[in-house]
């Protein structure tokens, strides 16, 4: 899989608030399904298919203890997801700051020309 599908399924992950509430529940620690389904009011099932997305997305992973299956949130996806935002931020922030030059430049003259008058 190339960067550019990974970031796919990372963003396509992140799309989901339910999703996002799972990610932030595991950034405390690992848990089981039965514990991350705890705060929702839907099935079991229901939470099994958004912890499918996040594992095929690589955001999440399971480990095997025994009886349980915890899952883990897995920060390199993530990282990764940040560092495209960034990269864009930098962009826009480098635009806003050409503009911001440029709005500086067009008050001075205006200033100057009415000084003129």
């Amino acid at each position: 899989m190339n960067n550019s599908d990974r970031l796919d399924f990372t963003f396509a992950a992140l799309a989901d608030p339910t999703r996002r509430a799972i990610l932030a529940r595991l950034a405390t620690g690992e848990a089981s399904v039965q514990e991350l389904a705890e705060p929702f009011e839907m099935s079991q099932p229901a939470i099994s298919k958004h912890l499918k997305v996040l594992q095929r997305a690589g955001l999440i992973s399971v480990d095997i203890d025994a009886q349980r299956r915890p899952r883990r949130l897995e920060p390199k996806r993530l990282e990764e997801a940040v560092d495209w935002i960034e990269r864009y931020r930098e962009i826009f922030e480098q635009n806003y700051q050409r503009l911001d030059a440029l709005l500086d430049e067009l008050k001075g003259k205006r200033a100057k020309s009415r000084r003129k008058k």
